[in-house]
């Protein structure tokens, strides 16, 4: 593991992870490898680890594992990633039959790291199988997501009410909803924050086209808006890691460089806000 890169602990543990990690949502969907594994062996080779998928993601979870055994097979001494899944069903059962069949196609050699209830859905009934689960030494730890800024008064209710590790959630420089009682919540709980959408699905791109980058950028050692949209991001101390996703080598190159320099400060993130 690089040195120099910018870490953030999930309070639950103390552990450590790379403030950016790798989404797969619509770009690891394929049976088709090839075209794509650069862009993880790349992820891995400049500090990443954290990896992100779900059910809903069509191949992703299945395109994630044969990346990742290629990648081991070739390399023993390769990066361990810290892999993330979803449950996205209803029903005791299914959740835990479809959770068995995402620890498996993931390739998880050991324990999985991250199962997440997707979007909610039945989260009381999976709740309880990740809690044994964990116990057991299934997972390592479970955590709830949400796409939507309407869900946020829900989230926030079980973060205060339920032990969880982890809340996944959207929240960039474009839409900052989470800042008002979300993310305070998950601070004042102890529970890591993976942030999803943090381009705002491109919108802030086309909001800065065109536009050169801003005095700040220097400072924080940016030299693209994507190192500066996540900087932003990561600027808030609630926030642990997002998860922007990617199947083109140079934007995984790119986004990644958002795991060297130093941290905005608040003064230096209204500014950033300022620019778009």
């Amino acid at each position: 593991m690089n040195r120099d890169i910018l870490m953030r602990a999930i309070p639950s543990t103390g552990e450590q992870l790379p403030v950016i990690g790798l989404g797969s949502w619509q770009t690891f969907d394929t049976d088709d490898i090839a075209p794509i594994k650069p862009v993880l062996e790349k992820f891995l080779a400049l500090g990443g680890r954290v990896i992100d998928s779900s059910p809903m993601y069509g191949k992703s979870e299945q395109a994630i594992g044969k990346m990742l055994a290629e990648i081991r097979k070739a390399d023993p001494d390769a990066p361990a990633p810290f892999l993330a899944t979803k449950v996205w069903t209803r029903g005791k059962q299914e959740g835990i039959e479809q959770m068995k069949r995402s620890i498996t196609r993931m390739g998880t050699t050991a324990k999985l790291d991250l199962m997440q209830i997707h979007n909610l859905v039945d989260w009381k009934t999976h709740l309880a199988t990740l809690r044994a689960w964990k116990a057991a030494g299934t997972i390592r730890y479970l955590g709830i997501t949400h796409y939507a800024h309407g869900e946020f008064a829900a989230m926030e209710k079980i973060i205060e009410r339920e032990k969880l590790d982890f809340v996944q959630l959207p929240y960039s420089a474009a839409e900052r909803g989470a800042e008002n009682r979300l993310l305070p919540a998950a601070a004042a709980a102890g529970v890591a924050v993976l942030v999803m959408e943090p381009f705002a699905s491109g919108a802030l791109f086309d909001r800065v086209k065109g536009k050169a980058l801003p005095a700040v950028a220097k400072d924080l050692g940016c030299t693209s808006w994507a190192q500066v949209f996540l900087k932003f991001i990561v600027g808030h101390p609630a926030v642990t890691c997002p998860i922007p996703a990617t199947s083109k080598l140079k934007h995984v190159e790119d986004n990644l460089g958002a795991l060297r320099g130093p941290l905005p400060t608040e003064a230096q993130r209204k500014q950033i806000a300022a620019a778009i």
